[in-house]
């Protein structure tokens, strides 16, 4: 029998699977192979510190209760994810051997502290004395000491020490790897024609008989070591509390989180292994897994650019919209016309520069917006913040509960309203996600308003990899539902259901995007019934919603052709009763597919709609969320194109399929590669 669902779990890690082939693939460039590797490890983080954590709480669920959430009892899953990350692990370890071999032939080498040169040696000592001593901070420990508290995104060295006289103790430290301050990579002094480079942690340890010298240690074992804590906290106990005192109050909670996975290097003193799962109070339920030397790989994704052969090239290199060429004014373009910009092929200026314009634009009376994550030195943020000076109405539905944005989030609210902007902290229990903006300006007695509707968060720094659209418009209808929304925003202790349903163009969460969605399937199941036409498309990072998944079904049985993009979690699975089987792939590549589309034949009238919504239970149920429909034809016709050259992707797109395999899309016709056949298409339209 086919189960009706994947867990979602088990094909997220299906999807890291296809970052990890993306590292492995030897036609991409080496930086980027690292990259991936980086990208694979920071994934499986942050499954552990959210996902791990969340089904090992489910555990004392109700096991019904539990397995109808997880699409299977928590303990079965748990046990597939052990055997899944070892598996994954030793892949990693095996492709990270022959992307150092690939290193090699480009004469970059990664030094060991016990690789170095003499010059190397003082150069490294010398470092350490100058730029790192003073934040390290061994610690010593034993069963006497309460176990000091290990950060879950830190990289730390546990240190076995001995004096030769002792014949059985031996002694034992940690001590963190400061790369917040000292960054992870040292270019090393060279031989010539090569390039060196050693690992922070590396520089510790060669100083590691000077850090320990008043002991009188003979010898000295050190090995990295993470940990991963449950990162989940509850925002909702304490009803006495404000939003903000109890974010923060979460984000410090995150310290008291229960260790979920301990990763060491697998030559680590093992009494120093023992004693360390012992003080974390780590189980044989706990994923305890022994590893290569290097931990932490997130940071290599910022490796760095030292490959000769990898000069920067500027043949894709983002370009203004043609609609935007010249030097007109960004505003007076989107008052006359819709503009679709699609990132990161377009540049992502106009959005910028449309919250300048407004800024210093003395007929601009407000501008409305919604923040998720923002750049760490954001332009959009300081566009607002100059519109709050020149005496705009600027107000900011602030989401503080970003997942591991938070505190960054914290930090702009009391920029912000330092600054005079108005921030709405959103609605208890459900978080805002949805990217909207209207801007509001008043000429010769009327009313002028426009902005945009996004599928990705308002960052200039993310718009540069992640590919997402962004609607420019000033369609009244569309510009009318906003207000709505953040009217409804404002007033949150009011029924919102009857406020979102007054929008008109807009379809929202948690009140009408999925029936209107699931309504739409019913009609082109009722076209295939008819012997019509019947078609959907549905391009978006996750599945897992049972209701929308169901419908589907409902739709393939029904002989509906059905075609799905899906970057990450796809819980849908091919049944034998299907007339027509679900086509699903996914693409991963240079750029990370972000945006969200949807499209239905709808009897030739072609209905497509751009969301900031995936078909997942916490984005229709738990999020306020948005999905405009495409009403200019030139725009409408220009989404389906690009949908149809995702669809004929054959070089990095993969099958979705039950064996979650991820084979490679492979066919007769010529290498389609859709970023870049994408690219082609949006340059191709500039000239």
């Amino acid at each position: 029998m086919i189960n009706r669902f994947i867990p979602r779990d088990i094909s997220w890690l299906s999807f890291n699977d296809r970052v990890l082939q993306e590292a492995a693939d030897a036609s991409v460039p080496l930086s980027e192979r690292i990259k991936f590797l980086g990208i694979f490890s920071n994934n499986l983080d942050e499954f552990f510190r959210v996902r791990v954590a969340g089904l090992k709480r489910a555990l004392a669920f109700n096991e019904k209760q539990a397995k109808e959430i997880f699409f299977e009892k928590p303990q079965i899953i748990l046990d597939q994810i052990n055997d899944i990350v070892i598996q994954q692990q030793q892949q990693f370890d095996h492709i990270w051997l022959k992307v150092q071999a690939e290193m090699a032939k480009e004469r970059v080498f990664i030094k060991t502290d016990e690789e170095l040169n003499k010059e190397q040696q003082q150069f490294v000592k010398f470092y350490y004395e100058e730029e790192v001593e003073s934040n390290v901070i061994p610690l010593m420990l034993d069963d006497a000491r309460t176990m000091p508290y290990l950060r879950d995104k830190s990289l730390y060295l546990g240190i076995a020490m001995r004096k030769k006289d002792w014949e059985y103790e031996t002694r034992f430290a940690i001590i963190e790897n400061p790369t917040r301050r000292n960054g992870r990579f040292l270019l090393l002094p060279s031989p010539e024609g090569e390039k060196h480079v050693i690992l922070l942690e590396d520089v510790i340890k060669f100083n590691i008989p000077y850090i320990f010298s008043y002991f009188g240690f003979d010898s000295f074992k050190a090995h990295a070591f993470k940990i991963t804590r449950d990162a989940e906290f509850d925002l909702d106990n304490d009803i006495n509390t404000t939003l903000v005192e109890k974010i923060e109050k979460g984000i410090k909670n995150r310290r008291k989180g229960k260790p979920t996975r301990f990763v060491f290097d697998k030559d680590m003193d093992s009494s120093l292994v023992a004693f360390l799962i012992k003080k974390l109070n780590l189980s044989k339920k706990d994923s305890i897994i022994p590893g290569q030397k290097i931990h932490n790989f997130k940071h290599f994704m910022d490796f760095p650019k030292i490959f000769e052969s990898e000069k920067q090239s500027k043949v894709r290199s983002s370009f203004v919209h043609p609609d935007f060429a010249g030097r007109q004014r960004i505003s007076d373009v989107v008052v006359k016309k819709d503009v679709l910009l699609s990132f990161p092929y377009h540049t992502f200026h106009p959005v910028i520069d449309l919250l300048r314009e407004a800024a210093m634009d003395p007929e601009v009376r407000s501008i409305y917006i919604t923040i998720y994550r923002m750049a760490e030195n954001s332009k959009i943020a300081n566009a607002l913040i100059n519109a709050a000076r020149n005496g705009k109405d600027v107000t900011i539905m602030l989401e503080l509960r970003a997942r591991f944005d938070e505190e960054h989030n914290i930090i702009w609210k009391e920029r912000f309203e330092m600054e005079g902007v108005k921030v709405l902290l959103g609605i208890p229990e459900k978080k805002v996600h949805a990217k909207l903006c209207v801007i509001k300006k008043r000429l010769n007695n009327k009313t002028i308003q426009y902005g945009f509707v996004s599928t990705g968060n308002f960052n200039e720094k993310t718009a540069k990899i992640y590919g997402d659209y962004c609607l420019m418009t000033s369609n009244r209808t569309v510009m009318a539902d906003i207000n709505r929304i953040f009217s409804g925003l404002r007033k949150y202790k009011e029924d919102l259901s009857q406020v979102f349903k007054a929008c008109k163009n807009l379809l929202v969460c948690p009140t009408n995007m999925r029936s209107t969605f699931l309504i739409l399937i019913d009609k082109e199941i009722a076209e295939a019934r008819a012997g019509n036409k019947a078609r959907i498309i549905v391009k978006i990072n996750s599945l897992s919603d049972k209701q929308l998944i169901n419908k589907i079904y409902e739709a393939a049985a029904q002989g509906v052709k059905i075609e799905m993009i899906v970057r990450g979690i796809y819980c849908a699975v091919n049944q034998k009763n299907f007339a027509n089987p679900l086509h699903a792939i996914s693409i991963v590549d240079e750029y990370l597919e972000h945006a969200r589309v949807v499209y239905f034949y709808a009897g030739g009238k072609e209905l497509v709609y751009i969301s900031s919504a995936d078909w997942m239970p916490r984005n229709l149920d738990f999020r306020v969320e948005a999905a405009v429909q495409i009403t200019n034809k030139k725009i409408k016709q220009e989404l389906i194109a690009m949908l149809e050259i995702q669809l004929k992707d054959n070089v990095k797109a993969r099958l979705l399929n039950n064996k979650l395999d991820n084979t490679y899309v492979q066919n007769d016709k010529p290498p389609q590669r859709s970023q870049f056949e994408l690219y082609k298409y949006l340059r191709k339209k500039t000239k």
